[in-house]
C-alpha cells in the first residue's frame, strides 16, 4: 500500500538526497486528473509511474510523474488498497466488489493474475510480508485478517488469522522487508484506536503487542526501517510516531488541524496533509531534526480530500505527489523541492499615485524557517516606458520579514512592481507583484464635421486634431457605418502633422460614426473623439402614362387623359426592408394640400411602382413626391425628400 523498499538505483540516489537541498527548485506542476474516489496511491520508481485506485469509478488510473494519464485498468468494482512488490514488477489491488485480489504486470501494464478470497469476503486492505500477501477483509465487526501464500506453487488463501483480536472494520495493514516477521494492523475506524503488532515469522500471526491509542486513524506510514509507524492522530492537531516493539510514543509532529494523510520518504522526511478549512496551508513536510519547523505549502484553495492515501513520495524521495481538490475536480500536484521551505511573499503598493512623485511599496517575505534581515530581494518596475521591465536593483529584507522601498514612477498608466526572492539552499524561490494606477495628463483631441449631413456618395474629409503629448503622436480614425452588416473599420492611422492634424477622406453612403483614437503614452492618457454625420439616399421619381409635357406655372407638368392612371416609379438606394413614402397633393384654395400619403416597400433593387387610380377632376394641378424617412423601414440613412413631379388631367 505504501512505499516499502527501493530498487538498487533508487536506493543509491537516496544516499545523496541532501544534494537536492542545495539545488535550485524546478517548477512544481499541477494537472487535472480523471479520479473521483481516490483510495490509495503507489509510486513505481522503476517504471516512473504512479498508480491511483479509484473506488468510485471502479478503476486504477496510471500516470507519469506529472499526472499525465498513461492508461487505466477498468472494471475493478470498489477497488481499494494497492501494494507494489519489492522489485516493482507486480502491483496487487484489493477488489472487494469482486471478492478477489488482482495482480497487474507493471512493465506490460496488463492483468497477470487473480486471487479469489471467498464469497462475501470483500478484501480491501493489503500488505506484502515474508512472501505472503496479507489482506484485511469483511465489513464492520464481521472483519478479519487473511493471507495469500505467494510462495506456494499454487497460491493458497487462508482466512481468520486475527489471533483473537476482534476488528471493528477490515484492518489496515503495513509491513516492511527491513523488519521481517512483523505485520502491523490498525483497527483504524473506532474511537479507541487499537494498534496491533503481529509476529508472522512462523507463518501464523501471533499478537506481539497491542494498545489502544484513543483515536481513529485516517492514514499511517512506516518509517524507512519498518520499525516505527506514524499515524494521523490521536490528537486532532498532531501526527504521532510509535515504536512497533512496544508501541511507545517516539515523536509528535504538530500540524494545524485534522491530519488526513501521511507518507515517509526514504531518508525519513515526513509529509502530511490536513483538511485546511481556513485555506492557510494544507501540506506539511517535517525533516528528521525535531528542532526544525515544518515546511508548509498551500497546494489547493479547496479542502483537501479525505478517506484515502493521497500523498506519497517518489521512490528516490526527491519529489512529493499530492492529490487535491474535490471528487469532480481532482488535481495531481507534483512538488519538486519538498524539503525546502516555501516562503510567502506579498507586495503592497498604493492603488493610485501621481506621476513623477515618490511612492512607497512594502510587503513581507515569511517562511516557517525565517529568513534573516538583509536577504536581498530583486525589484523590477514594468510600465509604458519599460514594457519588458526595468530593474530597480535589490532591496534588503528588514526585521520580521518586512521590507519597503520608495520609487518615483516616470511614466503614468498601469505600473507594476515585481519583487522576487531567488531562493537558497533551504528555501524555494518566490515572486509577487502589485499594480499602481499612476496619473497621466489628459490630451486634447477633436474630430470635425459632427452633426453634418451630406448627399449620397459624397466624399468628405475628416480632420482629427491632437494637442500636446509626450512621445506618441499617432492617431487613428475609425468609421462605423450604421447597419449591422458594416463593421467598424480603420480608415487611417498615422502621425499627425506639425499642426497636430491627421485627415482622412471617406465616401459616405450611410450615416456614419467616426472615432479618432489616441492610444496615450507614458505621460498622457488615452483619448477618443467622435463625430457622427448623416448621409442621404439617392432617390428619383418618374411618371408614366402622360400624353404630353408642358412648362406651366413655373414647373414642367405631365398631362394625363382623365381615363389614364398615372404610374409612379421610384428608384432609391437599396437596403433590406427599405420603404419609400409616396405623397400626392392638389393645389386648392391657393395652397398645396395632401390628398394621399402611404409607405411602399422597395424591392431588392430599390424600385417601387405605384399606380394612382380613380377618376380625378380635370383642370386641377397635382404633384407627387417619393421620400426616404429614417426609421420607417430602416435607419441607416438620413431622411431624404425626393423632387416633386407635377401633373394634371384633361378630358
Amino acid at each position: 500500500m505504501r512505499l516499502r523498499t527501493l530498487p538498487a538505483a533508487a536506493a543509491l540516489a537516496a544516499l545523496f538526497g541532501s544534494v537536492v537541498l542545495a539545488a535550485p527548485a524546478s517548477a512544481d506542476s499541477s494537472t487535472s486528473i480523471p479520479v473521483r474516489g481516490a483510495d490509495d496511491t503507489v509510486v513505481d520508481g522503476v517504471h516512473q509511474r504512479v498508480f491511483i485506485s479509484d473506488s468510485y469509478d471502479n478503476q486504477i488510473v496510471v500516470t507519469d510523474f506529472t499526472g499525465a494519464v498513461v492508461t487505466k485498468f477498468t472494471g475493478l468494482p470498489q477497488v481499494r488498497d494497492l501494494e507494489l512488490s519489492p522489485d516493482s514488477g507486480t502491483l496487487y489491488a484489493a477488489v472487494p466488489g469482486a471478492d478477489e485480489i488482482v495482480a497487474l504486470d507493471t512493465a506490460q501494464l496488463t492483468q497477470a493474475a487473480e486471487y479469489p478470497t471467498g464469497d462475501k469476503t470483500a478484501p480491501s486492505r493489503l500488505a506484502l510480508a515474508d512472501g505472503r500477501l496479507w489482506f484485511g477483509y469483511g465489513d464492520q465487526w464481521d472483519s478479519g485478517l487473511g493471507e495469500v501464500d505467494l510462495t506456494a506453487q499454487q497460491p493458497t488463501v487462508t482466512l481468520d488469522l486475527a489471533a483473537g483480536h476482534d476488528f471493528s472494520s477490515p484492518p489496515e495493514l503495513y509491513a516492511d522487508p527491513d523488519n521481517p516477521g512483523t505485520l502491523l494492523a490498525l483497527d483504524a475506524h473506532i474511537s479507541s484506536g487499537p494498534i496491533v503488532v503481529y509476529d508472522i515469522s512462523s507463518g501464523t500471526p501471533v499478537i506481539r503487542v497491542s494498545a489502544e491509542k484513543g483515536a481513529s486513524f485516517q492514514d499511517a506510514a512506516l518509517t524507512p526501517d519498518g520499525r516505527n509507524v506514524i499515524v494521523t492522530g490521536p490528537a486532532p492537531r498532531t501526527l504521532t510516531e510509535y515504536r512497533l516493539s512496544d508501541l511507545s510514543e517516539v515523536r509528535t509532529y504538530p500540524i494545524a488541524l485534522n491530519p488526513l494523510t501521511v507518507s515517509v520518504a526514504p531518508d525519513g522526511t515526513v509529509a502530511a496533509t490536513v483538511l485546511d478549512t481556513d485555506d492557510v496551508g494544507d501540506t506539511y513536510v517535517f525533516g528528521t531534526d525535531p528542532a526544525q519547523p515544518a515546511g508548509v505549502r498551500n497546494l489547493s484553495h479547496s479542502w483537501m480530500p479525505s478517506g484515502g492515501h493521497t500523498t506519497t513520495w517518489s521512490a528516490d524521495g526527491s519529489q512529493l505527489f499530492v492529490l487535491t481538490g474535490s471528487p469532480d475536480a481532482m488535481r495531481f500536484q507534483t512538488v519538486d523541492a519538498p524539503r525546502k521551505y516555501a516562503p510567502t511573499l506579498t507586495v503592497d503598493a498604493p492603488s493610485t499615485a501621481t506621476r513623477a512623485a515618490s511612492l512607497t511599496v512594502k510587503g513581507k517575505l515569511t517562511a516557517n524557517l525565517a529568513l534573516p534581515a538583509g536577504t536581498p530581494l530583486q525589484v523590477t518596475r514594468t510600465d509604458l516606458e519599460s514594457p519588458n521591465g526595468k530593474s530597480l536593483g535589490t532591496k534588503p529584507l528588514g526585521t520580521g520579514g518586512a521590507y519597503s522601498f520608495t520609487d518615483t514612477p516616470p511614466a503614468g498608466g498601469k505600473v507594476r512592481y515585481t519583487v522576487t526572492y531567488a531562493g537558497d539552499a533551504t528555501h524555494t524561490a518566490a515572486t509577487a507583484s502589485d499594480t499602481v494606477s499612476v496619473s497621466r495628463a489628459t490630451p486634447t483631441l477633436t474630430l470635425n464635421n459632427d452633426g453634418k449631413v451630406y448627399d449620397y456618395a459624397k466624399s468628405v474629409t475628416f480632420t482629427a486634431h491632437l494637442g500636446t503629448t509626450y512621445k506618441n503622436r499617432t492617431v487613428e480614425i475609425w468609421a462605423n457605418p450604421y447597419g449591422a452588416d458594416k463593421p467598424d473599420t480603420l480608415v487611417k492611422s498615422g502621425t499627425v502633422d506639425s499642426s497636430g492634424n491627421l485627415s482622412a477622406t471617406l465616401t459616405l453612403t450611410r450615416k456614419t460614426k467616426l472615432t479618432a483614437k489616441f492610444a496615450g503614452d507614458a505621460r498622457y492618457a488615452p483619448k477618443t473623439a467622435t463625430s457622427t454625420v448623416g448621409a442621404k439616399v439617392k432617390v428619383s421619381t418618374t411618371l408614366g402614362g402622360s400624353y404630353k409635357t408642358r412648362y406651366a406655372w413655373n414647373h414642367t407638368y405631365y398631362y394625363f387623359h382623365q381615363s389614364k392612371d398615372p404610374v409612379v416609379t421610384t428608384t432609391m438606394t437599396a437596403y433590406p426592408g427599405r420603404k419609400q413614402l409616396l405623397q400626392v397633393q392638389i393645389y386648392y384654395g391657393g395652397v398645396w394640400q395632401t390628398t394621399a400619403k402611404q409607405y411602399f416597400t422597395l424591392d431588392s433593387a430599390g424600385r417601387s411602382v405605384v399606380t394612382i387610380t380613380g377618376t380625378p377632376p380635370t383642370g386641377y394641378r397635382y404633384r407627387v413626391r417619393d421620400s426616404y424617412i429614417s426609421g420607417s423601414g430602416d435607419s441607416v440613412n438620413t431622411t431624404t425628400y425626393g423632387t416633386w413631379k407635377y401633373f394634371t388631367f384633361t378630358s
